[in-house]
């Protein structure tokens, strides 16, 4: 009623959010924009979101300006995360190579879902072997567990796998 906004929460750190100060508004096909949070606050009954209540928005007509933006934070400022872990912005664009150096893909994407055998992130890697056909029909998803991503190197932007036996055959058919 005035002017707050119910935002889905997307970081594994949320009570960090009641601390913002400021943050950046952004939506595709629309400038960024620096906001000043007046408040912030964690609510259980609008299923676990984030309420913001930003100094430019002071009405319902206000905060229905904003549905559909991102509420970012510079990358500066995000949470130092522990080894083995990492944003899902730093992996998308690494190259993915077998332990023997052949080249298999760059990261499009990373997949979080508990659906999966492993329970763990799975790389959607974007293969790289010249085969025609969809997107969907040239990618491979790879869990990011130790045993098979075996070496993270963010700064060369460069994942290691050794990969299973059969996985890479996979799309193959």
């Amino acid at each position: 009623m005035r002017g707050e906004i119910a935002a889905d929460i997307l970081t594994d750190f949320p009570e960090r959010l009641t601390k913002l100060k400021k943050v950046t508004l952004w939506k595709a096909g629309a400038a960024p924009r620096a906001v000043e949070v007046r408040r912030c606050w964690l609510s259980h009954s609008h299923g676990g979101q984030a309420i913001f209540h930003f100094a430019t928005s002071n009405s319902v007509d206000g905060a229905k300006k904003l549905v559909g933006f991102e509420v970012r934070i510079p990358l500066a400022e995000r949470a130092k995360l522990p080894d083995g872990s990492y944003y899902i912005s730093d992996l998308v664009g690494c190259e993915v190579v077998e332990n023997t150096g052949a080249k298999v893909g760059v990261v499009r994407d990373v997949e979080i879902n508990g659906e999966n055998v492993l329970g763990t992130p799975l790389l959607v890697v974007a293969l790289d072997d010249g085969r025609v056909g969809t997107a969907k029909e040239n990618e491979i998803l790879i869990p990011l567990a130790q045993d098979i991503c075996v070496k993270v190197d963010l700064v060369a932007r460069r994942i290691e796998a050794i990969l299973p036996e059969g996985l890479l055959d996979v799309n193959a058919k």
